[in-house]
């Protein structure tokens, strides 16, 4: 069976023991970037090709440690999945509003794939950017034509108004229907709301301020805070559809690495760069503060010593600066591995303490193993697996532990089985499996990451006869990453 392949392969792993535990936490958010948006090599794909690439990548990932994969689904108010309201990619399958042929749906199809190797999926959308190149590549039921009143042109991009209500609305409804049908673990956005400024040219947003903004009582100089407000709302009516439909389904935001520098307020960072808060309109402190998203994953791509926004400063700012969300610190693969920063940024993000991970960006620069980044990962960082951090904010309560847990023997080695307590399809109730194996008289220690030999979705799982004498305890975690209590067993396989 597929299944018992692939729990044989990471059942044979055993982890070293003494310093390196400590150095290897046992819970730590490991996410990677996956973009669509001018990667063109996807459209020269067949559907049998396409997959066989994505297995491959996820398989490399997965070897890498990682455990989250972000993968962008809508890059320009289109779709890499069979949306019932925006065209399929062009990123796809060569020209927007084309279906795959034969029909696929990838998003499925990566969320199945992720979950059996027991990996999230993050859905990244970008949710204001319509088009990269204006309205050149856009298919005739693109939303641009439905409401171009919704859309300005602002550099080469066309973008949805942030100012206009209609235009938050239907976002929303973009997210409702993807977390509805779609078993995803997080919708996730990066640093794109208000565009990044061009050659110093105003936003053109006048006629939706006097419309929207005048109307609702700001002052013509007081357009910077109705902007803020604008992707305020945003988030607000996000955070509230994403749990109306599905409580467990966490809202992750990737925001850029300065929020405000101390130039502009005392208690912004020693920087001299672009500002969330005042070139982006993102009062993304403020989002965390209020828990409208549940993670954050600031991009702190910059070198350490880096004179206008160096590392270890933003680092330093960031895990200041919490809120109730959990924090991630974003990495720039190919930027850390050319300035030598690797064991730094990583060793210094561990200690912090509020932060709980990392996202690299892009997936693309761990699959090429840029400057040995992936072997490091492998062989030191990533060395033992590591459980996504708990989201004790959304549901604090551990699942019931398994029952019924026997061995079976089989002519190579013994078969693990057991049963859960409660429905599987209730969030709250046991989702996936963690096998820890431990010598006989040493102490059973759950927070020791080396002695973890396997996560699964299944409920067994094979213990080859070439390991010896054993005690195994298998614990049980829910969808918000809660983990019960251990149930053990012993097994002499020679």
């Amino acid at each position: 069976m597929k299944h018992f392949a692939f729990l044989s392969l990471i059942i044979a792993l055993v982890f070293s023991t003494g310093a390196f535990a400590q150095e290897n936490p046992k819970r730590e958010f490991r996410g990677a970037w996956i973009q669509t948006v001018f990667q063109s090599e996807y459209a020269t794909m067949t559907p049998e090709e396409m997959k066989a690439d994505f297995i491959r990548k996820l398989d490399f990932l997965q070897s890498c440690g990682i455990n989250a994969i972000i993968f962008q689904v809508r890059p320009e108010a289109d779709a890499w999945y069979a949306s019932r309201i925006e065209p399929w990619s062009r990123f796809l399958t060569g020209k927007q509003g084309v279906a795959p042929e034969p029909y696929w749906d990838p998003m499925e199809f990566l969320i199945r794939e992720c979950h059996w190797r027991n990996m999230e999926f993050h859905a990244w959308l970008n949710p204001f950017r319509a088009g990269t190149s204006g309205t050149a590549n856009l298919a005739d039921s693109h939303v641009y034509y439905q409401h171009p009143e919704w859309f300005v042109t602002y550099g080469r991009q066309l973008l949805f108004d942030p100012g206009i209500p209609a235009c938050r609305e239907y976002i929303c409804r973009v997210v409702r229907d993807i977390v509805r049908r779609y078993d995803v673990d997080a919708i996730h956005m990066d640093d794109y709301f208000y565009p990044y400024p061009v050659d110093g040219k105003p936003f053109p947003d006048n006629n939706s301020f006097r419309e929207y903004g005048l109307t609702a009582g700001y002052k013509p100089n007081e357009r910077d805070n109705w902007r803020r407000e604008n992707v305020n709302e945003l988030i607000r009516s996000l955070q509230k559809t994403i749990k109306d439909e599905k409580p467990w389904v966490r809202f992750g935001i990737s925001p850029f690495g300065i929020y405000r520098n101390q130039s502009s307020d005392p208690d912004g960072s020693r920087t001299n760069g672009l500002q969330n808060y005042d070139n982006l309109y993102a009062d993304v402190t403020l989002w965390t503060r209020k828990g409208w998203i549940d993670y954050c994953a600031p991009q702190i791509y910059w070198e350490i010593g880096h004179k206008a926004a160096d590392y270890l400063t933003l680092l330093h700012w960031w895990d200041k600066h919490p809120g109730k969300a959990h924090l991630y610190i974003g990495q720039d693969v190919k930027r850390t591995m050319n300035a030598g920063d690797l064991t730094r940024k990583m060793a210094t993000a561990r200690q912090a303490r509020h932060v709980s991970g990392n996202c690299f960006w892009p997936a693309n620069e761990i699959l090429f193993n840029t400057g040995g980044f992936a072997d490091s990962l492998r062989e030191h960082y990533h060395q033992a697996p590591a459980l996504i951090p708990a989201y004790t904010r959304l549901h604090d309560s551990s699942p019931r532990k398994i029952c019924n847990l026997k061995k079976e023997r089989t002519r190579q080695g013994y078969t693990l089985r057991w049963m859960t307590r409660g429905d599987r399809e209730d969030p709250r109730n046991a989702q996936y499996f963690v096998i820890y194996r431990f010598a006989p008289g040493e102490r059973v220690d759950l927070d020791d990451p080396t002695r973890i030999i396997g996560i699964t979705r299944y409920t067994e799982c094979y213990i080859p006869a070439s390991l010896g004498k054993y005690r195994y305890v298998i614990t049980a975690v829910d969808r918000y990453h809660n983990e019960s209590k251990g149930q053990s067993i012993k097994i002499k396989t020679r």
